[in-house]
């Protein structure tokens, strides 16, 4: 991940920033310098100018997320290199993979199986028992018809408790790789605390004490971030367009009239022209 040219918030990172601002708002009373939440802007307003200015804030603290995401990726690839050298060593040849194969296409068609020979038995029993007299099988066929509908309960009720137990081992793998508390190494644990605490006094805090000081102004003289406007402009406002000023000793403007246009005199047959 390359950082020198602009800073860039990752996808998984963006609800961490995020809870930090939650947090910063939440607390706002506790601070003398955002004691005024709610006079000239309230949380809601607050967030929302943040979240617009999300880019500006996060350069703040780009050293120290560089850092971050640098030792996290490190922690990530350590991690990975065992898993694909285990992956490699156990290949279609393992016998342990080739049994739970067979074990999952058992799990999933012995209810199948069963309940269909359950329904095929019971079926044709109880039709040839409504027979006069009935054959002597068939009692046979539908004592089996039963038996197979018990097994097709115990197979379903075996595939349902492998289903669970799978899921709850997914579960808790799943919540132990994502638990981003003390599993941490420390290396990366201080740097995303580092970070952190980087974005919330160098970036979230400057951006609400300034919205709050003037929600109109972009203090841009003191400003650290690359922007010259610190806080974004929400809306647009119509351009101001002016007619020029004639001024007092404006040349006159010509004026047009129409042309006079007459008719030419005609006189009847008698008239005769002078």
């Amino acid at each position: 991940m390359h950082m020198n040219s602009a800073p860039h918030l990752l996808t998984e990172d963006r609800p961490e920033y995020e809870r930090i601002l939650d947090d910063a708002l939440r607390h706002a009373h506790e601070r003398p310098d955002l004691a005024a939440v709610g006079e000239r802007l309230n949380p809601v307003q607050l967030r929302t100018m943040a979240m617009a200015a999300t880019a500006l804030i996060t350069a703040t603290a780009a050293t120290e997320y560089e850092h971050y995401v640098k030792a996290r990726e490190d922690l990530r690839a350590t991690a990975a290199g065992p898993d694909q050298d285990a992956g490699r060593g156990t290949g279609a040849d393992d016998p342990n993979q080739s049994g739970a194969g067979i074990g999952a296409v058992v799990t999933v068609l012995a209810p199948v199986l069963a309940g269909t020979a359950a329904v095929i038995f019971l079926l044709v029993g109880y039709i040839l028992k409504m027979l006069s007299p009935p054959p002597s099988f068939a009692g046979t066929m539908v004592g089996a018809g039963w038996v197979f509908a018990a097994l097709t309960a115990a197979a379903i009720l075996i595939a349902a408790v492998g289903l669970l137990i799978a899921a709850l081992r997914n579960g808790s793998t799943s919540l132990a790789a994502e638990d981003p508390g003390e599993e941490l190494p420390e290396d990366v644990a201080r740097a995303r605390e580092a970070w952190r605490h980087a974005l919330l006094e160098r970036g979230i805090l400057p951006f609400l004490r300034d919205a709050l000081a003037d929600p109109g102004a972009a203090p841009a003289a003191r400003t650290p971030y690359p922007s010259a406007n610190r806080i974004p402009k929400i809306g647009y406002s119509r351009p101001d367009f002016s007619s020029p000023d004639d001024g007092p000793t404006a040349a006159p403007r010509p004026t047009f009239t129409s042309p006079d246009f007459t008719s030419p005199d005609f006189g009847g047959p008698e008239h005769e022209m002078d």
